[in-house]
């Protein structure tokens, strides 16, 4: 009979929060510890942007694509998370506890939930969960208060680059912007004719791609 319990010890192991816990207090982890496993169908969605965040969700398997709305709805943002990783971590606590995205299995893929109740317990009880997480959510809110002492853009494709790195979460891999160019030429303050330009341009580069409202980003990384 297969031992279920040794195949989640070795899955926790390489997750975010529990690496580099000892393999006791895994097995007690495992133990004490109650955990959703899911499997999802390409195209299901997992959480959709505005619902209660419930729990701590890690992706052991796949790729997700997450997407957001500006807050006007002008420019919908298309990521891409793939396994192992965390998600929902930023949106458990906190005044705004619902979810600012929507979350799409891009195949089939396997989810571990953990509730809000058994994270508390787990933050309470072992010290190395407790310093990733803060870890984890001191990071980001170091990389965003940041942004205000960034030298300003020079020219029109640093403005389209900053324009676009500021509206993902994640600040490298491919990137799916669905934008008028006349909306993104508004936001960054310079005429349509000068951005369409700019941004044919970056595509001879292989930088990006453009199509009718529409600009899928290779890696963007590589835009800096």
């Amino acid at each position: 009979m297969p031992d279920y319990s040794l195949a989640i010890h070795d899955r926790l192991s390489l997750l975010p929060l529990f690496q580099g816990l000892s393999k006791r207090e895994l097995t007690e982890i495992v133990g004490q510890t109650r955990f959703e496993f899911a499997r999802h169908a390409a195209g299901e969605t997992l959480a959709t942007e505005g619902s209660p965040s419930e729990s701590l969700m890690f992706l052991l398997s796949g790729t997700v694509t997450i997407v957001r709305h500006s807050d006007d709805h002008s420019c919908v943002i298309e990521e891409h998370l793939a396994a192992p990783t965390l998600f929902f971590s930023e949106h458990l606590f906190g005044l705004l506890r619902r979810h600012s995205c929507t979350y799409i299995a891009r195949e089939q893929c396997e989810t571990l939930s953990i509730s809000k109740t058994e994270t508390l317990r787990l933050l309470d009880t072992y010290d190395i969960f407790r310093t990733h997480l803060l870890n984890l959510l001191s990071t980001r809110v170091q990389r965003l208060s940041h942004r205000p002492l960034r030298t300003s853009p020079r020219n029109i494709q640093e403005k389209i680059c900053r324009y676009l790195s500021d509206r993902c979460l994640y600040p490298a891999g491919p990137k799916d912007f669905q934008v008028k160019m006349q909306q993104v030429a508004t936001d960054i303050g310079e005429s349509r004719l000068n951005v369409s330009r700019t941004l044919h341009a970056m595509s001879e580069e292989q930088l990006l791609t453009i199509s009718r409202e529409h600009i899928h980003v290779v890696a963007m990384e590589k835009l800096f």
